[in-house]
């Protein structure tokens, strides 16, 4: 069984962050830029991004305190910089706001695996910026900065990914700033965070996807919670899950194995008639579902 305990901050976290960077302004990067604001953890905003009109609409908003498409004015004497772009486009974007970075910055990401991005970053990074990944747990099927709020990571769980190169220093301020916007932040190595969220994200989201599939529209007039419910990720944008699934390929395959046999179990029982097997396998799931934490980090 897999064990993440949580790393507090040290210290209460001051707004020493000068001018904070979100790079990519949608529902994850708008909220970090609305908490950051609301909470007094930086005192400038800047939203960085390639649709100019967004960014304005952002700006107009409230939800950043600026915003521009030119890398270089974006990240000009930025403290910290958040990449909350695509998982297939991150890296490639750390290395952007790198270059740009007038003086070294700490660069951290929202991104859904860590593996890809760990592997085709330099170290170290131009400039003499740094990077330590996080990936905040949080967020809805909606996109969009128009679906941002200040409170989306209250009681969520944050995972920072360190790696060998990561400076102490700069992961106790991520595991600060991430507290000061209300999450539970824990530490967990590259690996070991792909192998689990194939487990906790990908595959529930394929799972949610065919069962979506599977459904005869003919019948939609007839569903009730137990669908919605299961099928509510399956409404998320495509074109962001199709990048996730891609990058942590060998892990998402082996939890489908394991969903598969599990799924192959339940309609052996269903299909001999065991009903007490059945009953073991519906009795187990809910023991599962109902130690699960409400929100954030089990605390036992």
């Amino acid at each position: 069984m897999l064990v993440v305990a949580p790393h507090r901050a040290r210290c209460e976290f001051m707004a020493d962050v000068e001018k904070l960077v979100v790079f990519g302004v949608g529902l994850l990067g708008g909220s970090i830029a609305r908490a950051a604001l609301a909470r007094g953890v930086a005192r400038e905003v800047v939203g960085l991004g390639r649709d100019a009109e967004k960014l304005a609409k952002a700006e107009q908003a409230g939800i950043i305190t600026r915003s521009t498409t030119d890398a270089a004015v974006a990240c000009r004497d930025a403290d910290l910089i958040v990449v909350c772009t695509p998982v297939d486009r991150i890296a490639n974007h750390v290395i952007e706001v790198a270059k740009a970075c007038n003086r070294p910055a700490l660069i951290t990401d929202a991104g859904s695996t860590k593996g890809n991005i760990v592997a085709a970053l330099p170290e170290p990074l131009p400039g003499g910026c740094r990077f330590v990944g996080s990936h905040p747990l949080a967020g809805s099927e909606k996109t969009g900065a128009e679906y941002a709020t200040e409170d989306l990571f209250v009681g969520r769980t944050v995972v920072l990914t360190p790696t060998g190169a990561s400076q102490p220093a700069d992961i106790e301020r991520l595991e600060a700033f991430w507290s000061a916007l209300g999450a539970l932040v824990c530490r967990m190595d590259v690996e070991s965070h792909d192998r689990a969220l194939a487990a906790t994200s990908h595959v529930p989201h394929l799972v949610a996807a065919a069962l979506a599939v599977a459904t005869d529209v003919g019948y939609l007039e007839l569903i009730a919670g137990g669908w919605r419910d299961c099928t509510r990720i399956a409404a998320a944008d495509a074109a962001l899950w199709q990048p996730i699934l891609a990058a942590n390929r060998a892990h998402v395959l082996k939890a489908l194995d394991r969903f598969e046999t599990t799924l192959a179990s339940l309609r052996s029982a269903i299909e001999t008639g065991d009903a007490a097997k059945l009953a073991r396998l519906l009795g187990e799931a809910k023991k599962i579902r109902d130690s699960a934490p409400t929100l954030g980090i089990a605390t036992s």
